[in-house]
């Protein structure tokens, strides 16, 4: 048994780990065996962590966080979680391979996944014209035209990232106006690849993912309703992520907007021990420098929370017997993981 595993490798979980690590807690982080790094992984230049002021690529970020993490002493296992038991004093979490962990805590930092449109044909031609990553799949689009969906910042970066490659981007937005910030509306705008489709949605994908692929999209204009066709090769989607809190739905409690709730400014959640830290909490702000200091408040909620644990459960998770060592009669802990009732 451990005294602490992480689930996830973003910046809020390396930056758990890193803090965990540095206390002696010896953290066990699980990072996924397909998509390890987080998000970053999928991002080219980052120009606003602090510390890098010529920007830094995000693949290049997440390998730092993670260097950083292991020298202190963190274990990363590329494995998936497949199943968690939160309950109780000690947490376990099985993976794929069939291997369960158990620790007294537990930092729960699992981000978000791509959002969909929702379209039949999405799925059918997702690798065949339709993405949700303009890093991973942008070479394949030279000199082609092509079309971005959604007006944030993530769907900017995308669109400005593609004219490395497409001859013509366009940037289908639902609305008269953009979401993203000012300068990377501003990018957008005067890059002479990228054309705007206003208050525009995508009713329909056409194509055929055993040839020839995405040949063609069907718009439909969301203020009179009137639909047309546009020729493009290509689709990458860009509409905002969801939380990944599909294996805690019947042990934590979820906020209105879908993310795992916490308590105030901390990472508590309802379980003792259990601790949420980066997107996976945060509907508004995601961002990683925002993740990063959320897992640095897990990792101290979660080592004030074991220092406070009884001796013996603290001694076996250390792999340490102390002969005689109990908890005081008729001690608990009680929903904000303190530990109550000693005489």
């Amino acid at each position: 048994m451990r005294q602490m595993i992480i689930i996830g490798s973003g910046p809020a979980g390396y930056t758990a780990a890193i803090y965990a690590a540095r206390a002696e807690l010896e953290p066990l982080l699980i990072a996924s065996s397909v998509e390890a790094g987080g998000e970053l992984m999928n991002t080219t230049d980052v120009e606003n962590f602090p510390g890098f002021p010529e920007g830094i690529m995000g693949p290049e970020l997440m390998d730092k966080f993670r260097e950083q993490a292991e020298k202190f002493g963190t274990e990363v296992v590329y494995d998936d979680v497949v199943s968690v038991d939160l309950s109780g004093p000690v947490k376990s979490v099985m993976l794929g391979s069939g291997a369960v962990h158990e620790a007294l805590s537990v930092i729960v930092s699992t981000g978000s996944a791509y959002r969909k449109l929702g379209l039949p044909d999405e799925e059918r031609l997702s690798g065949h014209g339709v993405s949700w990553c303009a890093t991973c799949d942008g070479a394949f689009f030279r000199k082609q035209i092509i079309a971005v969906v959604g007006g944030g910042d993530s769907a900017m970066e995308e669109a400005t990232f593609l004219t490395r490659f497409a001859d013509k981007v366009h940037v289908i937005v639902r609305r008269d106006a953009l979401r993203a910030s000012k300068i990377m509306q501003q990018r957008a705008i005067d890059n002479p690849k990228i054309e705007f489709i206003w208050n525009s949605e995508v009713a329909a994908i056409h194509g055929d993912e055993n040839s020839t692929g995405v040949h063609s999209i069907t718009l439909r204009d969301t203020v009179d309703g009137t639909e047309r066709g546009l020729d493009i090769t290509g689709l990458f989607i860009a509409v905002g992520n969801d939380p990944r809190v599909h294996l805690f739905h019947d042990q934590l409690d979820l906020t209105v907007e879908g993310t795992i709730a916490v308590a105030g400014r901390s990472s508590r959640t309802n379980q003792p021990g259990v601790f949420a830290a980066g997107d996976v909490i945060d509907p508004t702000y995601r961002q990683a420098i925002t993740a990063a200091a959320s897992g640095t408040v897990a990792a101290l909620d979660a080592e004030h929370y074991l220092a406070e644990l009884p001796a013996d459960l603290e001694s076996q998770a250390k792999g340490v017997s102390l002969t005689g060592a109990s908890p005081a009669a008729g001690s608990t802990i009680d929903s904000d993981g303190e530990l109550v009732g000693q005489p």
